[in-house]
């Protein structure tokens, strides 16, 4: 939950508060947790307590109003609503100077879907996600299903995703993700390799845009073939499979002389 007034949101859960706590404490402008997780936060409190920051323990009806939901596992950090910079030129450069792989969402909708692809491009090592800058993304859900991933995460925003990857076209390979596309993921790891890249992932229910996906470079799938019962997988499973395959390249190694061929 967002104060308008105060301009800040509230992030819960144990993960999430404890990753704040190890990467910027100063950020927390209030803290609220219950009996149970009073002594696990006894370090912060005392570093909060120098800053005179407020703290307190509440009962867990008090925490759920903050945070607005039943989930808050014992504890609420209150931050400065983050700001989230738009990407323009000079990132773009940048990220093709450096080689970096930069994460695209084009029209995801659902936050916690969002909170869980940034938990799996924090744990495979992804700086960088690109979103809508009109999409509301950094909510409290979110910060908790990302279990801590928000803070190993620069989350950036542009105007047009389309403009954007357009505008990339020659500095940055283009890869979008879909149902639709020929090329096994199996081989992102060969397509990405020494290079930069973006990996461009589409709404839940409708996939890329037309407009993003004639941007990009090439289309891959998770599973290319007929499908039996399901067609897809939903977008936050796909982008932990996705970005694991980015991590895979194609090993030939030496082989014993009489290995099978088929093995």
């Amino acid at each position: 939950m967002k104060n308008k007034l105060t301009g800040e949101l509230a992030v819960c859960g144990m993960n999430a508060v404890k990753a704040i706590e190890r990467t910027g404490a100063e950020r927390i402008s209030r803290l609220y947790f219950n009996t149970e997780r009073a002594p696990l936060f006894g370090g912060l409190c005392r570093a909060l307590a120098a800053n005179r920051t407020p703290y307190n323990c509440i009962p867990n009806e008090e925490l759920a109003k903050l945070c607005g939901t039943l989930h808050h596992q014992g504890v609420v950090a209150m931050i400065r609503t983050p700001i989230v910079p738009v990407v323009d030129s000079d990132y773009i450069n940048e990220w093709s100077d450096r080689g970096e792989k930069v994460l695209v969402l084009d029209n995801v909708g659902n936050a916690n879907n969002f909170g869980a692809i940034v938990r799996s491009a924090a744990f495979f090592g992804w700086k960088y996600i690109v979103i809508e800058a009109d999409r509301p993304y950094i909510t409290t859900s979110a910060y908790r299903v990302a279990e801590g991933g928000m803070e190993y995460v620069d989350v950036v925003a542009a105007a047009s995703i389309a403009g954007m990857l357009q505008s990339a076209q020659g500095k940055m390979f283009r890869i979008g993700a879909s149902s639709r596309g020929k090329i096994p993921a199996s081989r992102l790891g060969d397509l990405t390799k020494d290079r930069p890249a973006f990996l461009i992932l589409g709404n839940e229910e409708s996939g890329l845009t037309v407009e993003v996906e004639k941007q990009c470079d090439t289309i891959v799938t998770v599973f290319p073939g007929n499908r039996t019962r399901i067609e897809s997988l939903n977008v936050a499973q796909a982008a932990a499979v996705l970005l694991n395959e980015c991590r895979r390249e194609k090993y030939v190694g030496p082989r014993h002389p009489h290995a099978r061929s088929d093995l």
